[in-house]
């Protein structure tokens, strides 16, 4: 059994138990809430409203929140438009209680099954003690037999003086050529002009 409802301008295909986010409703959580329905189904029965039927469906308001954000953006070329903001729709959560007045009842879960009588289980009897075997001793560890080889003598080898390393005369370096001095260059004396004779004036 399913029906088609009407809400927020929107159509929507549900059945009892049904879980589905609408346009945000003004009503508070845990409220009953009744759409406007198009069209029931009943396995081969079938009603069409014109345009509603007078059979509603009921849900059960579960939340409100907010959708996934979307960005919005406007623009004009050669005009230096630009226009961005983002959007995020409201929305309310509602699961569908009943379909035209009709409850569909959930199938109750198996009840679960009668608990045992837990019965004292007997003793169980203590294993036949086994006798134990000692260990058997370590063998005391043999002492190693000599070698009757005679030893030989160790050969000394003469350690010969390291040679002593003749030092090598310095190598002076030879001295440098002194240059001969230059002369030093007199500048020329600088010329005075000659002084004119004074003229005595009348």
């Amino acid at each position: 059994m399913y029906a088609v409802i009407l809400t927020g301008g929107k159509q929507y295909r549900v059945t009892q138990g049904d879980v589905i986010y609408i346009e945000k409703l003004d009503t508070g959580i845990g409220e009953t809430v009744e759409f406007d329905t198009l069209m029931i189904a009943d396995g081969g029965e079938v009603k069409v409203g014109m345009p509603l039927l007078d059979m509603k469906v009921q849900g059960t308001v579960l939340g409100h929140g907010k959708g996934k954000k979307i960005i919005v953006f406007k623009f004009k070329a050669k005009k230096n438009y630009r226009r961005k903001q983002g959007h995020r729709q409201l929305f309310t959560k509602v699961e569908i209680v009943s379909i035209g007045g009709k409850t569909i009842e959930k199938p109750a879960a198996e009840p679960a099954a009668a608990e045992e009588k837990l019965q004292p289980k007997p003793a169980a009897e203590p294993a036949a003690k086994l006798p134990v075997k000692a260990a058997p001793k370590a063998q005391a560890a043999k002492p190693a037999v000599k070698s009757t080889a005679a030893k030989t003598p160790a050969v000394k080898t003469a350690v010969k003086p390291a040679a002593k390393a003749t030092p090598k005369p310095a190598v002076k370096a030879a001295p440098k050529a002194q240059t001969a001095a230059k002369p030093a260059v007199k500048a020329p004396a600088a010329k005075t002009a000659p002084k004119k004779p004074e003229t005595k004036k009348k």
